[in-house]
């Protein structure tokens, strides 16, 4: 197990072209969380050791340990990240992972917020392309991956039909997408 500190990522593509020593202006939500360039430097200590000392990130970045914890505990309230440990579902009793493709007839998003109050849904995504959504579930066995796509999600009102991937290996799996 490991801690990795997943930050929130726009969706605007113009994010890729702002300059790092600029503010940022708005976040994925529309909040606006004033990520200097310092805060976007201490999300990326952050990402490569989510248990990095305080006071190695603050000599990193040019602060004191408090001016970093005070920072840290900003981007938190905000939001912006989260500081999470990541476990191998194997090695936690959880034997089965797949990706669910979802059509849905109607409000996608009364679809996603269903699905996203199930506690094996770990990742809820609306997309644009083959399906509406795309839904990561993890569970102990095949019994319960049964019985989450069959008697849960397809429940859901809306739901025309699903397309189930599941997992055979994983391969790769990082947060350490960096900040732009």
């Amino acid at each position: 197990m490991h801690s990795v500190v997943v930050a929130s990522r726009s969706a605007d593509p113009r994010d890729s072209r702002e300059s790092r020593s600029e503010p940022r202006s708005e976040s994925r939500n529309g909040s606006s969380p004033n990520l200097d360039a310092v805060s976007l430097a201490i999300i990326e200590q952050l990402q490569e050791d989510g248990r990095r000392p305080y006071a190695a990130i603050g000599k990193a970045v040019g602060l004191s340990e408090a001016a970093v914890r005070q920072r840290v505990q900003k981007l938190l309230d905000q939001g912006v990240m989260q500081i999470v440990a990541v476990t191998d579902p194997l090695t936690v009793g959880f034997r089965r992972q797949a990706m669910v493709g979802i059509h849905v007839e109607g409000d996608v998003e009364s679809v996603a917020d269903a699905l996203s109050d199930m506690s094996e849904c770990e990742y809820v995504v609306m997309t644009a392309g083959s399906f509406d959504l795309m839904v990561e579930i993890v569970c102990e066995d095949d019994d319960h991956l049964l019985e989450v796509i069959n008697r849960r999600i397809r429940a859901i009102p809306g739901v025309r039909s699903t397309e189930s991937f599941v997992y055979l290996k994983l391969k790769k799996q990082t947060y350490m997408w960096g900040t732009r």
